[in-house]
């Protein structure tokens, strides 16, 4: 089943286009991630799928159920953790939580929800005094109530410490494990990519990418393979830039070691065997891969990536 379905959406504001023609699905039950520079339209594309906006042309449906028709009933299936989510500041942290059950007519201890997230102990104070941390814990906790099919999570470690965000990402984790679907909007590589099955790049209002981590690093292109050696040979050099799909090579001393590195998107055996060929013994050689910040900033600069 198809847990959101976005079909040619386009929202403008007067003359600005802010997503044009944007398509994609998110699967039931897998963690999507989100990304995009500032500007690129994913909060845009998360108040209309909440129909707090409304679309100027395109189909958007969440759970099979239509964005616009069926608002109300989403809303009940739907845990939602805004970009930028304030609490009420004369409302203590278990109002907050027995607010959120009383409106999806939910029975429960709220002090259960208050633990999960880390802030049991600040239960009966009021949220005007609250840290940005205590307060998107609590955000998150109102969201968590009713164990939703679906989490929308806008920028959720923004504002968290380490531990918060370590936290965050253990709750994501656990909600997957129970089955449901989580919509994580973020600009943090690093926490996207512990967590998330998938990744859709947004640039401009279009979808510019969407695959799993590992295939879009593919689509990048190279990784870096440091090879130490018993010594250095210039022949090695012009052997390595004649394997296929060795885009450069280098070879230098790396910490007092003899280290050739080479930039490929190609067989390791093949610059294993080239190396060894030219007489050079191979001692010890490991491999770095693009980060997503890396592949982030590919696909969300004026680049062009071959897919």
């Amino acid at each position: 089943m198809v847990a959101i379905d976005v079909a040619n959406f386009t929202k403008r504001y007067g003359d600005v286009t802010v997503t044009d023609g944007l398509s994609f699905t998110v699967e039931e039950g897998e963690v999507f991630g989100f990304l995009g520079p500032n500007g690129a339209g994913k909060s845009t594309t998360i108040n209309c799928l909440l129909d707090f906006s409304r679309p100027t042309s395109g189909d958007l449906s969440v759970l099979g159920l239509d964005a616009r028709a069926d608002s109300k009933a989403i809303r009940q299936r739907t845990g939602v953790l805004p970009e930028g989510y304030e609490p009420y500041p004369r409302l203590t942290g278990r109002q907050h939580i027995e607010f959120a059950m009383e409106s999806k007519d939910i029975d429960g201890d709220p002090d259960v929800i208050l633990e999960r997230v880390g802030i049991a102990d600040a239960a009966d104070r009021k949220a005007e005094g609250y840290s940005k941390g205590m307060a998107k814990r609590l955000g998150l906790g109102m969201a968590l109530v009713g164990e939703p099919e679906l989490l929308i999570l806008d920028e959720p470690t923004s504002g968290l410490d380490p531990n918060g965000a370590r936290e965050m990402r253990q709750i994501v984790t656990a909600e997957h494990a129970r089955g449901a679907t989580v919509f994580f909007s973020s600009h943090i590589m690093e926490q996207v990519e512990a967590v998330c099955d998938r990744v859709g790049i947004l640039r401009d209002g279009e979808m510019v990418a969407i695959d799993t981590v590992a295939g879009l690093r593919k689509k990048v292109g190279t990784a870096l393979l440091h090879v130490t050696v018993d010594r250095l040979d210039e022949t090695v050099v012009d052997a390595l830039e004649s394997v296929p799909d060795v885009v450069a090579v280098e070879a230098r001393m790396r910490e007092g070691v003899p280290t050739i590195t080479v930039e490929t998107d190609g067989s390791k055996t093949a610059v294993l065997s080239t190396i060894e060929d030219t007489g050079l013994s191979v001692h010890d050689f490991d491999t770095e891969r693009a980060s997503l910040e890396d592949v982030f900033h590919a696909y969300t600069t004026e680049t062009e990536v071959v897919a």
